[in-house]
C-alpha cells in the first residue's frame, strides 16, 4: 500500500486525469440506468395479490387501468373527450356509458348498474375506464397517460396506479436536480464554516462528487433503480462519507511535521489512514447491507446502492483525494481561517462532573423511548406519499368524495363456474359493508345474452381465456383497518366459490405491503444490530463495548422515532426500517471514534481527564460530520414535494443531531462510569504509554 500511495503522491496530475477519464463511462452508465417509479412493483412475487396482478396484466390487460372523471360536462363533450383519448397511441379501449347505452338517455333513466358505476350520486360527474395496449412495449402506458393529461381541461381529472406512477416520474425528474443542488449548497456552507480553509470544502466536494458519479454510473449493471434511491442516494453518500475525507486531510497535516516532503507525508497519511478508514466504513456498509435482506425488494435497491457508494467513497478518498489536495494545496493554505465550531468545553466538564446522573438518565430513557417508538403511525398508501396538486391525487379525491371509490379491487375467478353461482357471489360481494359498486359481466348484461353480440370492450374487460373479472369498488381507504377487514371477508366469500381465485388491486397489494414490511422491520433491525455488534466486538476485542455503543445509537434511533409519535406525525412504511439501518450504520462511527480516543488517552491520564481530552479531540469530527449530514438531508426535506422522500430525509437529518448529542451527553459519562468493568472484559484496554507504537 505504501508504494502505491507514494506513486500517486508523486504523480497527482496523472491520477486526477485518470479519475476524470473514468467519469466518462460513469456518466454514460448513469444516463442509461432506468428509474422505477412504482414502489408496489418491489413486492415479492409470491404474494397472491402480485400473482393476481400478473394474471390481470397478461390476461385482461387491466393492471394499469386508469379512470378519467369529467365534471359538469355535457355528454356530447364527454364523448368527444373519449374519442380523443382513443386516438392516443398506446390506448387499447375506453369504456364509458355509451359502450352499453345511448348517451341520449338521461342518467336518471339508465339501469342502476350503469348509473352506479359511471355516474356520481348527484349526476354531475361521470367516469370512463381507460385500458392500454401491451403491444406498445414497456412504458407505453406512461407515455399514453402523459398525452391524455394534455387533453384534460379544467373539468376533467384522472386517477389510477399508473397515473400515480407517471406523476411520480414527472415530479422526480423535475425536482431531483434541485434536491442535489440545495443539499450540496448547504453542505458546502456548513463545511466552509467548520473547516479551517474556505477552499477546502471545494476539494472535499470534488472528491465526493467523483465518488457519487462512479456510484450512480455503476447502477447501470442493476438495470434500474427506484425513484427513492435516485432522489436520496447522492445526498446520503455525501453526508455519510464526508468525514472520511476530513480524516485523511487532518492526518496529512499531522504527517507533514514528520516528513521532509509533501509527497512522503501524503503517502504516510494514506498508508496509516487506510486501515482505519476501511474499518470505520464497514459499520456503515453493514448498516446498508442489512437493507438487502428485506423481503420488499426496495430494500436491496437502496441498501446495495448505498453500500456501493460507501465503498466508492473510501476508494476516492484513498486514491483520488490525495492528488487533489496536493494539486490545490496552495489555495487551501491561502484561504485559511479559524473554524467556527462552538467550544463545548463547559458542557463536557458539566456532564463528566455529573457522570452518574447522565448515565442514569441514559438507562432511564431506554425503556420509554423503545416503547413509544413502537407506536409510530405508518402510512402505506401512495395517496399519502405525493402532494395534492398532482393529477392523480386530484382524481383520487374526486373518486373518493363523489363516487364513494377510495380504492378498487379486482377479483379473478374461473369462468366455468355456473352463472347462477357467480351472480350469487356478486350479490354477497355487493352486500359487504363498505362496497360502493361492483362491475361484473353478469351484472351488466345478464346470463341470457350470448357473448358474441356483446361489445368487444366489455368482453376484453370482463371475460378472457376462461377467466372472469369483477371490479369491486370500496369506500374504505387503502391500508386501513376497515379495508383489511373487508379484504378478509371478501377472500372468504370468493374462495368459497373458487379456491384458486385471485384478489388484487391497490388495496390488496398494499395489504401485502403491510405484511411484508412488518416482517422486514424485525429482520433488518436484528441483522443490522447483530452485524455491527460483531464488528465492534472484533475491533475492540470486547464483550461489553459493543453493548454500550450499539445501545447508545439505538437510543438515538428510538428517540428520533419517538419524537414523531409525540408530535403526531405519520411516517412512511419504509421509514423505520431505513432509519434503523442507516442511522445505526452511519452514526455508530461517532461512538467508535469517541471510544477509540478515550482508550488512547487512558494510556496517559486518569479516566476523568482522559475522557475530557477524548471528547475535545473527537467532538470536532463528530460535530462536523453530523452538521454536514444534517445540512444535506435537511436541504432535501425543505425543497422536496414527494412526502415519502421528504419524511425520510427529515428523520435522517434529525437523527444525525440526536445521535451527536447522545454520544456527547450520555455515552461519554457512561464510558467513564463503566470504565472499570470495561477494563475487566476488554483485554489490552489500558495499554501503558510505552506500548503506544
Amino acid at each position: 500500500m505504501k508504494k502505491i500511495a507514494l506513486w500517486e503522491a508523486k504523480h497527482p496530475k496523472t491520477v486526477l486525469l485518470l479519475a476524470v477519464l473514468l467519469l466518462i463511462p460513469a456518466l454514460i452508465g448513469f444516463a442509461c440506468t432506468g428509474v422505477n417509479y412504482d414502489i408496489l412493483s418491489y413486492l415479492p412475487d409470491e404474494l397472491e395479490s402480485m400473482q393476481g396482478e400478473q394474471v390481470l396484466d397478461e390476461t385482461f390487460n387491466t393492471a394499469g387501468i386508469s379512470i378519467v372523471i369529467t365534471e359538469d360536462m355535457q355528454p356530447k363533450y364527454t364523448l368527444a373527450l373519449k374519442n380523443e383519448i382513443l386516438k392516443v397511441d398506446g390506448v387499447a379501449s375506453v369504456i364509458w356509458v355509451d359502450t352499453l347505452a345511448d348517451i341520449g338517455i338521461p342518467a336518471d333513466a339508465l339501469p342502476d348498474v350503469l348509473k352506479n358505476i359511471f355516474y356520481s350520486a348527484d349526476g354531475t360527474k361521470t367516469m370512463m375506464l381507460v385500458r392500454y395496449d401491451p403491444a406498445g412495449g414497456e412504458g407505453s402506458d406512461l407515455k399514453a397517460i402523459a398525452e391524455i393529461k394534455t387533453l384534460l381541461g379544467e373539468n376533467a381529472f384522472m386517477s389510477g396506479l399508473s397515473v400515480i406512477v407517471d406523476d411520480t416520474r414527472e415530479i422526480c425528474d423535475s425536482q431531483a436536480p434541485l434536491y442535489i443542488a440545495v443539499a450540496v449548497a448547504l453542505a458546502l456552507a456548513v463545511m466552509a464554516l467548520m473547516m479551517e480553509s474556505w477552499f477546502q470544502p471545494l476539494i472535499v466536494l470534488l472528491s465526493l462528487g467523483i465518488a457519487v458519479l462512479y456510484n450512480m454510473g455503476t447502477n447501470f449493471f442493476l438495470g434500474e433503480i427506484s425513484f427513492i434511491t435516485q432522489c436520496v442516494a447522492a445526498v446520503l453518500q455525501l453526508g455519510v462519507t464526508m468525514d472520511y475525507s476530513i480524516f485523511l486531510i487532518d492526518r496529512y497535516s499531522e504527517e507533514k511535521e514528520h516528513y521532509p516532503t509533501r509527497e512522503e507525508a501524503m503517502a504516510a497519511a494514506v498508508t496509516k489512514s487506510f486501515a482505519a478508514l476501511a474499518g470505520s466504513s464497514l459499520t456503515t456498509v453493514f448498516g446498508f447491507l442489512a437493507l438487502c435482506f428485506m423481503h420488499l425488494k426496495l430494500g436491496f435497491d437502496i441498501g446495495f446502492v448505498m453500500a456501493k457508494g460507501v465503498v466508492f467513497g473510501i476508494l476516492t478518498v484513498v486514491f483520488v483525494l490525495p492528488s487533489i489536495v496536493l494539486i490545490f494545496e496552495k489555495q487551501i493554505i491561502k484561504y485559511r481561517h479559524r473554524s467556527f465550531i462552538p467550544d463545548f468545553t463547559k458542557v463536557n466538564v458539566f456532564t463528566l462532573k455529573h457522570k452518574k446522573a447522565f448515565a442514569l438518565v441514559f438507562l432511564l430513557l431506554l425503556a420509554p423511548s423503545y416503547l413509544i417508538q413502537k407506536d409510530i403511525d405508518l402510512y402505506y398508501s401512495m395517496n399519502k406519499a405525493l402532494p395534492g396538486y398532482l393529477t392523480s391525487m386530484q382524481g383520487f379525491e374526486k373518486l373518493k368524495n363523489d363516487f364513494d371509490m377510495a380504492c378498487t379491487q379486482f377479483v379473478i375467478v374461473d369462468d366455468s363456474i355456473p352463472a347462477a353461482k357467480l351472480m350469487e357471489m356478486e350479490q354477497k360481494l355487493e352486500n359487504m359493508d363498505g362496497v360502493s359498486s361492483l362491475l361484473a359481466y353478469n351484472s351488466i348484461v345478464g346470463p341470457a345474452i350470448p357473448d358474441d353480440i356483446l361489445p368487444d370492450e366489455i368482453m376484453q374487460l370482463c371475460k378472457q381465456d376462461g377467466l372472469q373479472l369483477f371490479l369491486v369498488n370500496s369506500k374504505f381507504d387503502p391500508a386501513t383497518p376497515e379495508l383489511t377487514a373487508q379484504l378478509q371477508q371478501m377472500e372468504q366469500i370468493v374462495k368459497s366459490y373458487d379456491p384458486n381465485a385471485y384478489i388484487t388491486g391497490e388495496g390488496a397489494i398494499e395489504q401485502g405491503l403491510i405484511d411484508t414490511t412488518d416482517r422486514d422491520f424485525a429482520v433488518t433491525a436484528v441483522l443490522s444490530v447483530a452485524a455491527i455488534f460483531i464488528l465492534i466486538a472484533i475491533v475492540f476485542k470486547s464483550v461489553t463495548l459493543p453493548i454500550i455503543l450499539v445501545l447508545s445509537i439505538e437510543l438515538a434511533i428510538w428517540l428520533n422515532l419517538s419524537l414523531s409519535v409525540i408530535m403526531g406525525k405519520e411516517a412512511s412504511f419504509v421509514d423505520p426500517t431505513v432509519i434503523n439501518c442507516i442511522q445505526l450504520g452511519a452514526t455508530v462511527d461517532y461512538a467508535i471514534l469517541l471510544t477509540t480516543r478515550f482508550r488512547e488517552e487512558l494510556r496517559f491520564a486518569p479516566k476523568q481527564e482522559a475522557m475530557l481530552k477524548a471528547v475535545k479531540m473527537a467532538q470536532q469530527s463528530i460535530f462536523q460530520s453530523a452538521a454536514v449530514f444534517f445540512a444535506a438531508t435537511f436541504g432535501v426535506y425543505v425543497v422536496c414535494d414527494i412526502y415519502i422522500v421528504r419524511g425520510m430525509c427529515a428523520l435522517l437529518a434529525r437523527g444525525a443531531i440526536i445521535s451527536e448529542f447522545v454520544i456527547i451527553l450520555f455515552l461519554a459519562p457512561l464510558l467513564v462510569v463503566c470504565e472499570g468493568f470495561i477494563a475487566k472484559t476488554t483485554p489490552s484496554w489500558r495499554l501503558p504509554a510505552q506500548e503506544e507504537d
